[in-house]
């Protein structure tokens, strides 16, 4: 009789260490999808073109991670902070970080004509702003403009002149050229067809990689990512990348007064800053107070 209470024991431990073994196991990874890719560069980039101009003015609010530098420190600066976000396309863009117990302790924002970024922490206080028509891109900003309207699904692809499309299993991947070099590479998933990274690159070194996911439907036909990380390669190998994603948790359709427009994608004053810097085809000036 004992001899039997003890093999149930027995059976019973076994039996557990079963179920925790099984528990434990490593799951089965669900398999990558991969569909019929775009048999052209010019149908990618007609898919790419009628996502952004299905591209619906949008409001939405999240949370923001950012690590950045200062200069002559190799150590980054990382913070963590509520943000609010207004788009219109094509344009339009105002993001607000509630940094430093200040609710518009970052600002980016940028409309037809200019573009800004404003960042009030004390150990880097400053101000950049530039012109559109004055820039061949946007020195070491941070954060953006163009590459977060980009990232939104608001595109500028340009003619189909100078791009080439090619397969890498669940991606189609355009990649623009520019003289000798490669410029621009969008990885798009050839079963929904929307984007998941895009490489910025310089004489052929990736220079700034987007990645975008868990896309969420804002309007018919147009989607946008809940996801999006922004990270700026260094040159130092011995220094952390410049970097910002964002985490939106809600990403709604918006329709915008004149008087909202015009309050929210307006350059403010350069007010209360250490630093005040325009861009000019890349080269960062200071100007006077």
């Amino acid at each position: 009789m004992h001899r039997q209470r003890y093999n149930h024991r027995m059976l019973f431990h076994f039996a557990a260490a079963l179920l925790i073994l099984a528990g434990c196991a490593p799951q089965k990874r669900e398999a990558i999808r991969v569909c019929p890719g775009k048999g052209s560069a010019a149908e990618a980039l007609s898919v790419l073109r009628s996502h952004s101009e299905n591209a619906t003015p949008l409001k939405a609010n999240g949370q923001c991670r950012l690590q950045y530098h200062v200069e002559d420190d190799n150590k980054p600066k990382k913070e963590s902070f509520p943000v609010k976000l207004w788009v219109n396309p094509q344009t339009d863009i105002y993001l607000q970080g509630d940094i430093a117990f200040d609710a518009k302790g970052i600002v980016l924002g940028s409309n037809e004509n200019e573009f800004w970024l404003l960042m009030k922490p004390k150990e880097i206080s400053s101000y950049w702003w530039g012109k559109w028509s004055q820039k061949s891109s946007f020195g070491k900003l941070t954060i953006n403009p163009k590459l977060l309207l980009e990232a939104l699904g608001i595109a500028t692809v340009g003619s189909e002149e100078n791009w080439s499309l090619s397969n890498e299993g669940p991606f189609d991947v355009l990649t623009k050229q520019k003289g000798q070099n490669e410029s621009r590479k969008i990885y798009i998933s050839n079963c929904d067809y929307l984007v998941r990274k895009i490489e910025y690159l310089d004489k052929g070194r990736v220079i700034v990689v987007t990645e975008l996911d868990k896309y969420k439907e804002v309007s018919k036909d147009f989607f946008a990512p809940s996801v999006i990380k922004i990270v700026n390669q260094t040159d130092d190998g011995d220094k952390d990348s410049d970097s910002i994603t964002l985490n939106l948790k809600s990403i709604k359709p918006v329709n915008f007064t004149e008087r909202q427009r015009k309050i929210l994608f307006a350059r403010p004053q350069p007010r209360g800053f250490e630093h005040i810097y325009k861009i000019v085809d890349g080269n960062m000036i200071e100007q006077p107070q």
